[in-house]
Order: C-alpha cells, then structure tokens, then sequence
C-alpha cells in the first residue's frame, strides 16, 4: 500500500512576464489548493523546490487570483502551508519512499525550471517505479520530461493521454514571445513531444482534469482542486 503523503513540487524559477517587468513564479493556488484537498483527504503534505527557493508569481497574488479565504492563508506565515513554503525541502531532503503521490505545481516560471529539474524529477521517477500517483497541473507537465518510466526509458506521459495549460491561452496572454525566449516550448508542444496525446480543455479557463492510469494532469489555475481531487481518487483505487 502506497503512504498516504503527498509531496508537492514548487517551482524555484521567476523571470519577467508581466507589465512592467513584473514575474512569473508559484502560481500560489495551484499549491494552495492541492494542500488543501489532499490534507482534507488524511494525507501528510510536504513541498519541495528543487533549489529549495521560489518565488511568488505576481499575478497569482492579485485580488482576481487569490480569493479572500486564500490570502488569509498565504500572508499567514505560521499556517502550515506558508510555513512550509517558508521553509522549502530541496530534493536531498527527500526520501522518495515515503510517499505515494506527487503533484507538481506551477506558474509559467516552471517552463524555466522543471525540464531540467533533475532532483525532482529523479523523485518522481522513483515514485512511479513504486506505484505512486504522479500529477501535474497548468505548466506542471513540463517536469515529464525527465519522469522516466524505468520499464520503458521514455517518460511516463508516453502514450498517455494528458491535459495542461492551452498554447491558445498563452496567445490570449500574450507571453508566447516570452515563452520562446526562455527557448522552452508550450505544455502541449512538449506532451507532443514525449509521445502523449494532448486533450484541450473546452476553454483555456475552464476547469479540466483528466486520469489515465498513475498519470492525473489539469489544465490551469482553475483545475489545481479538481485536479487534486482526481488524484486522491486515483490513490484510493491503488
């Protein structure tokens, strides 16, 4: 039996994307919730960066983006989850045996990271191996990359069907430049790329989540809930 903890991933990039040179980093609800639902569910919660650092994304702390019952939370540094960000494990802090899911969290700064989190994704590799869930959501998916299914050589997504944030929704924002100037490609550019077939959302908005097998992705800051939600579905039918 898989152990019920959950080990988040934060991303630990951040780079300019906003006007005025403001920057991308944790998307904080697509951490925030995850916490939420999976501490709800019984599970034991870490988070891990794979510097051990990060940085808030600028638009994830507007009024828009961050509900009232949320902030709360977030500008609470002796909550849990504020604590724990506040003091991030690095991947050496990390016995991977412990846990039985692992969600990747994201804002666009994890475009920058995750393909060569290495730490991170060695974790995740190994969770997989052992029978964990492993989930993504928004620009989560870039960590796949380097999750490698060990009875294949390929990463887990191949041939796998997958969700995660539209390239139209970057076209919406504005920040496909941005995006090609860090040389990384869009969520559904990189799913194309491992071998895994990409499924849209009916909007790059709406809240999207999507199972197959150990594999539970979502599509943007809107999917974070129902994204954990899937995968403690998932972990329950392990």
């Amino acid at each position: 039996m898989a152990p019920r903890k959950a080990l988040i991933a934060i991303t630990s990039a951040h780079a300019p994307l906003y006007p005025e040179g403001k920057e991308t980093g944790l998307f904080i609800t697509e951490a925030l919730h995850p916490f939420k639902v999976f501490k709800n569910a019984g599970f034991e919660v870490d988070l891990v960066s794979e510097t051990g650092t990060y940085q808030p994304d600028w638009l994830s702390q507007q009024k828009e983006w961050l509900p009232d019952e949320d902030r709360v939370i977030w500008e609470d540094h002796s909550s849990e989850f504020r604590a724990k960000l506040d003091k991030l494990l690095k991947p050496s802090d990390i016995a991977y045996e412990d846990y039985g899911l692992f969600f990747a969290s994201a804002g666009h700064a994890s475009l920058i990271d995750y393909p060569d989190a290495k730490g991170l994704q060695h974790i995740a590799s190994q969770m997989y191996a052992g029978g964990a869930i492993i989930s993504a959501v928004c620009h989560g998916g870039a960590i796949f990359t380097g999750i490698i299914d060990p009875s294949s050589g390929k990463s887990i997504i191949f041939n796998r069907k997958v969700t995660g944030f539209t390239t139209k929704g970057e076209e919406e924002e504005g920040v496909l430049d941005t995006i090609k100037s860090w040389n990384r490609p869009t969520i559904e550019a990189s799913a194309a790329s491992l071998g895994a077939s990409y499924v849209s959302p009916r909007g790059p908005w709406d809240a999207f989540t999507i199972t197959d097998g150990r594999i539970v992705t979502g599509a943007n800051p809107a999917s974070a809930h129902v994204t954990a939600e899937a995968a403690v579905k998932a972990f329950d039918a392990l």
